[in-house]
């Protein structure tokens, strides 16, 4: 039985950026990157440190111009990612180790990397060996594309431990396997398996395991030869409907950049450089 799904001579790290509980990896190939929880001995659930290395990670591949996709994933094929490792729940969240816990303050910030993968300007694809299940059945869904091995298997645990998500774990549920069965995964806390999730739309591909990264690669390759504008328009726009304001806010914003690139904006620009009035008489009113 094929027993990881990382393919080492397809990847290599990043010198200088120090992880613990994940990896990092450039491909050497194609224009993507490979972030992966690594922690198979909890099936990759994560801590507060986990956290924090991933708002890092996804920061570097946002700003890094040569990657176009990023692919999601964990470490071994028993688990993509269960959720928040239990044994560090308290209070009032997870249980670090760093001066916040030293207070005896928690913290549930994993909200701040599902918002993050949303706004990230590139697609970001879940690849989903074993257990996607709580809190890591919440971040696949909050990816643009999920792909599967055949052996995945999908669920909500929140209520079995005294837990839930109001947030994306439901209404993007929702959205993508509508309202009852979404209400079935909270209310039930059954688990599905990799054939049932793609048919009620919750993953685009199911593969082997020993063909999961390679059909995953394959999809990212597709992806790096269209419009890289495009597509962050396209995730953009999705977002709109779905994220109310901010998710208008953010297309909008994107929209900005893209004049920014205009002769009509950089007539504005110069002229404020130039102390000059800006002439946008030459530039027609469309109907």
């Amino acid at each position: 039985m094929v027993s990881e799904i990382f393919d080492a001579d397809a990847w290599r790290p990043v010198p200088g950026f120090e992880l613990s509980d994940i990896t990092y990896h450039r491909a050497v190939s194609v224009g993507a990157v490979r972030i992966a929880f690594n922690r198979p001995e909890v099936r990759n659930a994560f801590r507060p440190p986990t956290l924090a290395e991933l708002r890092d990670a996804f920061t570097r591949a946002r700003d890094d111009v040569d990657v176009a996709a990023i692919i999601f994933t964990g470490a071994g094929t028993e688990a993509f990612c269960s959720g928040g490792d239990q044994r560090i729940r308290g209070d009032d969240g997870y249980i670090g180790d760093d001066e916040v816990a030293e207070q005896g303050v928690g913290r549930l910030d994993v909200g701040d990397l599902h918002v993050q993968i949303r706004r990230l300007p590139k697609p970001v694809v879940a690849m989903v060996a074993g257990y996607a299940i709580g809190g890591g059945h919440v971040l696949h869904v909050c990816c643009d594309l999920t792909i599967a091995a055949d052996n995945a298997c999908f669920g909500q645990t929140g209520p079995r431990v005294g837990s839930w998500d109001g947030g994306f774990g439901a209404s993007l549920l929702r959205d993508l396997v509508g309202t009852k069965k979404a209400k079935e995964f909270w209310l039930l806390c059954r688990q599905y398996d990799a054939e049932e999730a793609q048919e009620m739309g919750l993953c685009n591909a199911v593969f082997p395991v020993d063909e999961l990264e390679r059909e995953t690669v394959a999809w990212c390759r597709e992806m790096l030869a269209l419009s890289p504008f495009a597509l962050r328009l396209v995730k953009a726009s999705f977002n709109a409907h779905e994220d109310g304001y901010a998710g208008i806010q953010q297309l909008a914003h994107d929209a900005n950049l893209l004049f920014y690139g205009s002769e009509e904006a950089r007539e504005g620009r110069e002229s404020f450089k130039e102390k000059r009035p800006p002439d946008f008489s030459k530039f027609p009113r469309r109907p």
